[in-house]
């Protein structure tokens, strides 16, 4: 298992990588800013989606991102 600073390291990464600069500050202020939830948000996220639905997003989000693990 990876130690805080690499998962945190990564994740900064990635953030960089897919909203650049100016966007991860954002994302990253703003999460300091505001009380965030990520389980009341994902519950939210995907109220009105149904099991089935849920799951077969998740097989093709899965085929096309697999997971690396090194």
């Amino acid at each position: 298992m990876r130690n805080t600073t690499v998962v945190m390291e990564e994740g900064i990464d990635l953030l960089l990588r897919n909203l650049g600069v100016l966007e991860t500050e954002l994302f990253i202020s703003t999460l300091l800013k505001e009380p965030f939830d990520y389980t009341e948000w994902q519950k939210k996220q995907y109220a009105d989606v149904d099991l089935h639905t849920f799951n077969m997003r998740a097989v093709a989000f899965d085929k096309n991102n697999p997971a690396v693990f090194a």
